[in-house]
């Protein structure tokens, strides 16, 4: 069975929904980076043993979190002895608007993997565009590169759309796939 970490920053919790929905299709371990962007005790060795990253991170102007920003240059370490070269690597976001630029959140994401040497995994959804689509179908929000969700400024966690959630689930549930084929 291949190791899933989902690491990832939540503001407001919608995030951490998301990511739980995530870890639920992997069978993930969760690795929650804290209000002051740093990651609970053994977070990095568990990172170490990890098959696959998956990193999440809410979209607040146009990038990622200040946290996950931390996180990412404390990375440098396991960089700079290739420690996650060839490691399996996806993401995710969620922001307040349907667009929100969360694209360039998952940008940099996909740039952090590819600077790890890592290898990028896709959501492999085709997008609800239809004129018969609705807002609670899977991948509406319509995302090749990385899962996203979008949660009004004045929602609570609770009522983030099922299809943001499934959505969420697939795409962990796609990661897990590829990992266990990759270690095949």
């Amino acid at each position: 069975m291949s190791k899933v970490v989902v690491v990832y920053h939540s503001g407001y919790g919608h995030t951490k929904r998301m990511a739980e929905s995530v870890a639920q299709g992997a069978g993930a371990t969760l690795l929650a980076i804290d209000a002051e962007g740093n990651l609970p005790e053994g977070g990095w060795e568990t990172l170490a043993a990890a098959d696959a990253i998956i990193m999440g991170s809410p979209t607040y102007m146009g990038s990622v979190s200040w946290q996950f920003k931390k996180f990412a240059d404390a990375s440098s370490k396991p960089w700079f002895g290739q420690q996650w070269k060839d490691k399996l690597f996806a993401g995710f976001t969620n922001s307040a608007t349907m667009n929100g630029d969360k694209h360039s959140t998952l940008h940099y994401l996909f740039t952090l993997a590819m600077q790890h040497s890592g290898l990028w995994v896709g959501t492999g959804m085709m997008p609800s565009n239809t004129k018969a689509a609705q807002r609670n179908d899977v991948n509406y929000v319509g995302s090749f590169s990385g899962a996203m969700a979008q949660s009004p400024s004045d929602s609570s966690v609770d009522e983030m759309l099922p299809g943001d959630l499934e959505t969420a689930r697939l795409f962990g549930k796609r990661v897990a796939e590829v990992a266990e084929r990759f270690k095949a």
